[in-house]
């Protein structure tokens, strides 16, 4: 079988170059938040907790912002998690507005996104089991359809209130976390998550799907209910 990723080019499909382990990991960061610099600038943003069990693999969560937006917005949700549960936490920007994909195509957030999780496997082992691709509105479009696309990269895939999902070729089969506002005046439910779910589940995905009452946001407790779709049930 001709592989579509291969014929028309892995970039092109939205295909990623990394892959968990290629890489021997090596001088780790200290606790804190770290800037990933590139040559055009809009840095990503790793967050690494305290007291990381550096002789084991890792859990990554790499978080998108939406559309206008930056880590800055949304690293809230998330860093109190990652010291509590102990994951590295990756927040990409997107070099213009918003992700490529949703603009015209994959492009050169897919490479900065490549050079991003090289740097962190450079200095950490990531655990190949417990990646996750997660994102909020254009950033949960872009995980959701990134997610998919490399699912032999992405173990979990987290999208919040996505718009859309582009996948050309599907990869592996990573679980699936799909929560939007059943309220959603920007993108609403019926012509998003509704039809999203679907084609997972017709493509054999395992999917959680969890609704909730709420417009275009990012609510609290849903962010703890992926959190524990990613890392499993805290134990009391």
């Amino acid at each position: 079988m001709i592989d579509a990723g291969s014929l028309l080019g892995g970039a092109l499909t939205g295909r990623l170059a990394f892959r968990p382990g290629a890489l021997p990991a090596s001088d780790p960061l200290p606790p804190g938040r770290h800037g990933l610099a590139f040559p055009e600038g809009r840095e990503a943003a790793l967050v690494v907790p305290e007291g990381l069990p550096l002789d084991a693999p890792l859990p990554l969560l790499v978080m998108f912002h939406g559309a206008g937006g930056e880590a800055n917005r949304v690293l809230p949700h998330f860093v109190a998690h990652a010291r509590a549960r102990r994951f590295l936490l990756l927040a990409p920007q997107s070099m213009y507005p918003t992700w490529d994909i949703v603009v015209g195509g994959h492009g050169p957030d897919l490479e900065r996104l490549d050079g991003a999780l090289l740097t962190v496997a450079g200095h950490f082992r990531i655990d190949p089991m417990r990646l996750a691709f997660a994102g909020f509105s254009d950033g949960g479009s872009y995980a959701l359809s990134l997610g998919v696309t490399n699912g032999d990269v992405a173990s979990h895939v987290i999208g919040l209130s996505a718009g859309f999902m582009n996948a050309f070729t599907q990869t592996g089969k990573p679980r699936v976390f799909l929560a939007h506002g059943r309220a959603d005046s920007q993108l609403p439910i019926e012509t998003s998550a509704h039809p999203h779910a679907r084609r997972l589940l017709e493509s054999g995905h395992d999917l959680t799907l969890q609704p909730f009452d709420g417009d275009h946001v990012i609510v609290p407790w849903v962010v703890a209910r992926a959190v524990e779709f990613f890392m499993g049930r805290q134990e009391p």
